[in-house]
């Protein structure tokens, strides 16, 4: 199993590091909130355990782009903030559990587990010229072998293979790419765009752009013949 943990508590990373390994289990740390999103694309966890209070950007921000991203890893949020207020919100938000600290360490265990078994399985996966999007952590394969793409082109890449051969508005492209950021402009979803073309070529899909219809994926000439 493998969690990824997001606390920027160095004594509390540390320790929550450890015991989880000594269980087997394999853990991904990550102490900023900004880059938090990053390493959860990455590293494909099973549940991700997330500190509220973190540097740069809020958990429960991260926890809210995550799930527009279309990520739909298991997450427990471990916080400090204990009121019925704070879990509603942070159930609202798409947690799918809450400890309040300090907690006891084998609870936190049974409850890793008892998200790790009810992983989603998520409806069919999504699947395009060897192109696989898994429901349940977000990942794209490329011929079952993980693609290495940015939060920003994975969230795109996703979005493109709900429909794929079917053109997806630009701002409906930017709303799904960067959810919440209103000071960034629209133009941006261009460049995700390029950067994901290049890092899809030679794997028999091409990202296409429709003037006034947005982006969609086809096949390669030679792959679709």
């Amino acid at each position: 199993m493998k969690l990824l943990l997001v606390e920027d508590n160095l004594a509390m990373q540390t320790s929550l590091q450890r015991s989880f390994e000594r269980l087997g289990m394999q853990v991904v740390v990550c102490a900023d909130g900004a880059r938090a999103l990053d390493r959860w694309q990455a590293s494909v966890p099973d549940v991700v355990l997330l500190d509220l209070s973190l540097p740069g950007c809020d958990g429960l921000e991260v926890l809210a782009r995550a799930r527009q991203a279309g990520l739909e890893t298991p997450v427990l949020i471990l916080t400090a903030r204990s009121t019925v207020g704070d879990r509603v919100l942070g159930l609202n938000t798409g947690a799918d559990d809450y400890l309040a600290k300090p907690f006891d360490l084998d609870e936190l265990e049974a409850r890793v587990r008892a998200l790790a078994r009810r992983r989603p399985q998520g409806g069919a996966t999504t699947d395009f010229c060897g192109l696989r999007a898994d429901p349940g952590s977000g990942a794209i394969y490329l011929r079952e072998r993980p693609l290495e793409l940015s939060t920003r082109e994975a969230a795109l890449l996703r979005a493109l293979l709900v429909r794929p051969g079917h053109a997806v508005p630009k701002e409906r492209l930017f709303e799904l790419v960067f959810p919440g950021q209103s000071e960034v402009q629209t133009e941006a979803i261009e460049v995700v765009a390029y950067r994901l073309r290049k890092k899809l070529a030679g794997s028999g899909t091409q990202l296409m752009t429709l003037r006034g219809l947005g982006y969609l994926l086809r096949a390669d000439d030679a792959e679709a013949s």
